[in-house]
């Protein structure tokens, strides 16, 4: 008798057997070579917990709780014993509805190895009894000498742990992408997937664009000449590369430039993967590059602030592109560090299936000091191992590059690393503005101050000191902070780009978010005392076009302000005090130096390893929860003040949540914690926030929200009429 797997909505069946056997292929071609073999074998052995009475009485329609899952976990168990490798694929079948899971020892519930526990075995009797897939399914326990050898030359249990837990996350990836494609084939075979690119006709309209860069000025000379360095040095066969390259000398196309060289000199490079750490930045990446691309290359950008039902595209190329989010088929991505990191280091199966296609790429990392240092293990684990068993390449970009050769070497000691920029000579014709240390002062002072330039931006480290400055700034002034929609934020810096092209007076208030990324030159730029990082990469802001001789950019300290006990910060006053010039190689590698220093043991507690001695108790669950690139709890406030996004709300309120991710372009975070005092609970306990259901609220009062300012929970309730 025929046992099935799937009823599609046209009552049409799938057997087991095809199911697992179309799994077992899938996930096979999802894997690199060194893997397909154990791909092959869990995509075999994933479901055969579906030859039970119990599940086969589901299909049908009876309400039967079972758990069909374990079952080809059970039987791996059973016929690899106590193979060191069991776990790996037990892990894989076991979890690929639930999510990985801590692996535990004993019978502790919730754990892998209780679900799997020998006591359970019992349990699989009767209606439960799984044993009719013997008829059809013969499993395969794959050969893990190959595997086996990358461990031997380990120095310490916890790389041992990581490398394990790494091939684990990444098996699995290869497993639910395969299990969710075959599913969707048979139930959905009317949807479309497959995004195109050509890259090679990207290639040639990038270095079209290129060739019409300018070259007469000194600096523009220089900018050339950098770029050229940093391709002659990236034919070399590492597997990671550093470009350090000045602000304001190009390296976002050159990053690109290279990506593209290195996919078309070899042919088995899939994919180009940007990375970049604010969606700020990302939106307006992606806009240059499909400016150069057209319609050569179909972009996929996968991060909260992007809206496909804003795309003049097709439905089918929409539903492609929603598609692609789910696991990154796509020949070209853009996408968050979040993003990126998560999808590597979380539990549940939505993000892990993703992980698979970073294999066979070039991995482009912007900005890649904005990397939490308590963070930098698990990210540069992640990194090596990537490159190194799955076949890819990465280029690290930054104008303040921290040395991150010690690190790469202690936690990706497989891969070579390349300098692409070696001689930094030319560095001295971008060095196009003064940094100059006011010390204490007052916002009055700064704000006469900034007044004394056509184009000024200050930048403070508070939303609640942005919008203050903001009050007190005279003339032409503009606000941005996190507290704004981004549609708001897009559009105020629209409006700044056309004052300061037509030469206006204009006085810029930001937070932290104007830094990095953002085209925008200002005569002069006051910042906030923070880490050295921050103040360089706002000094980018500064002359950022080299129309002047120098600009100057004064680092300042509030004069109310308390003495800080951050790292960072005081290490960065210290260093203003010793060097006269901080923008110096030698001042930034003391300033990095200092805080690896201070927080070395933040970096080594910081793995997944936790103590454990055993494969099979490794805490992926645990790990996933505590792995956070953001530590700050936000919930999301919608800023309902457009038709647009009011008829995305009245969708959400008919169930459609297809509306969430446009939601994002209309709405502000709000900090969540245990504190009465948060912003979220300061605008509960006002009564302004409105309950729609699936996490979203909306802001009832929009006497609290400026376009100018953002929202600000800071108003009186007794001027409201």
């Amino acid at each position: 008798m025929e046992k099935y797997a799937h009823k599609n909505d046209r009552m049409q069946l799938q057997t087991i057997k095809d199911h697992l056997e179309e799994t077992a292929q899938l996930a096979e071609q999802n894997a690199v070579d060194l893997f397909k073999p154990i791909a092959h074998a869990i995509g075999l052995a994933h479901d055969i917990g579906k030859y039970a009475d119990a599940f086969q009485d589901r299909i049908n329609g009876a309400a039967v709780k079972f758990e069909h899952s374990a079952c080809g976990a059970i039987e791996i168990r059973k016929q690899m014993g106590s193979n060191p490798f069991a776990p790996m694929m037990e892990f894989c079948i076991a979890c690929h509805h639930t999510g990985l899971q801590d692996g535990g020892s004993g019978a502790l519930e919730g754990t892998l190895s209780h679900r799997i526990s020998p006591m359970r075995e019992d349990e699989y009797t009767d209606q439960w009894d799984y044993s009719a897939y013997q008829d059809e399914i013969s499993l395969e326990i794959p050969d893990f000498t190959k595997i086996q050898q990358l461990f031997r030359g380990l120095k310490n249990r916890s790389d041992y742990i990581e490398l394990y837990a790494f091939f684990t996350r990444y098996l699995f990836s290869c497993l639910v992408d395969a299990d969710f494609l075959g599913t969707e084939r048979f139930c959905r075979p009317e949807v479309k997937r497959g995004l195109r690119a050509d890259f090679q006709a990207a290639s040639e309209r990038l270095e079209e664009v290129l060739s019409k860069k300018p070259s007469d000025s000194m600096l523009q000379a220089a900018r050339s000449r950098i770029q050229k360095q940093a391709f002659e040095n990236a034919k070399d066969s590492a597997k990671l590369h550093i470009l350090n390259m000045p602000t304001g000398s190009g390296k976002t196309l050159c990053s690109l430039k290279l990506a593209l060289d290195k996919v078309l000199a070899d042919k088995s490079k899939e994919r180009i993967i940007y990375v970049i750490p604010y969606t700020g930045i990302i939106e307006q990446t992606a806009k240059e590059f499909q400016d150069i691309f057209g319609d050569v290359v179909e972009i996929l950008q996968h991060h909260s602030n992007y809206s496909f039902e804003e795309e003049e595209e097709t439905q089918t190329t929409m539903q492609k592109l929603r598609l692609a989010c789910e696991n990154w088929d796509a020949p070209f991505i853009i996408t968050t560090a979040v993003q990126f990191f998560e999808s590597v280091y979380h539990y549940r199966t939505a993000p892990l299936r993703k992980m698979h296609h970073m294999a066979n790429a070039v991995i482009v990392f912007d900005e890649i000091h904005t990397l939490p240092v308590e963070c930098l293990q698990p990210c540069l684990r992640a990194i090596g191992s990537i490159a190194a068993y799955l076949h890819s390449e990465a280029f690290f970009l930054s104008a303040t590059m921290p040395d991150y050769t010690k690190l790469f070497e202690k936690y990706a000691p497989e891969c070579s690393i390349s300098h692409l920029i070696k001689d930094t000579s030319e560095f001295r014709y971008f060095k196009k503005a003064q940094y100059i240390m006011l010390g204490k002062c007052s916002f009055d002072t700064l704000v006469q101050k900034a007044s004394e330039f056509r184009q000024s931006l200050i930048i403070v480290n508070t939303k609640k000191s942005a919008r203050e400055l903001y009050q007190m700034a005279i003339g032409n002034k503009y606000h941005l902070s996190a507290l704004m929609t981004p549609v708001d934020r897009e559009q105020t810096i629209i409006q700044i780009k056309a004052d300061i092209q037509k030469g206006k007076q204009v006085t810029v208030v930001s937070t932290s978010l104007m830094e990095a990324g953002i085209d925008l030159d200002f005569e002069a730029v006051f910042r906030e005392l923070n880490g050295l990082d921050s103040i360089l990469q706002a000094g980018g802001r500064c002359n950022r076009e080299g129309k002047r001789d120098s600009g100057e950019v004064f680092i300042f300290e509030k004069e109310d302000e308390m003495i800080s006990k951050e790292i960072r910060i005081n290490t960065a006053k210290k260093l203003l005090a010793s060097h006269q010039e901080i923008t110096s190689k030698e001042c930034i590698e003391q300033y990095y130096n200092e805080i690896f220093f201070f927080r070395e043991h933040q970096i080594e507690k910081n793995s997944i390893d936790q103590g454990k001695t055993e494969f099979s108790e490794i805490p992926f669950r645990t790990f996933a929860k505590n792995f956070k690139l953001i530590k700050d709890n936000a919930v999301g406030v919608v800023i309902n003040q457009e038709e647009a996004c009011n008829r995305l709300l009245e969708r959400l309120n008919t169930g459609d949540r297809t509306v969430l991710r446009s939601l994002q372009r209309y709405t502000v975070s709000l900090k969540c914690s245990q504190w009465e005092n948060c912003e979220f609970n300061t605008a509960l306990g006002k009564g302004l926030l409105e309950d729609c259901g699936a996490g979203v609220f909306v802001l009832n009062n929009m006497h609290y929200y400026s376009r100018e300012t953002g929202l600000d929970l800071t108003l009186d309730d007794d001027i409201i009429l």
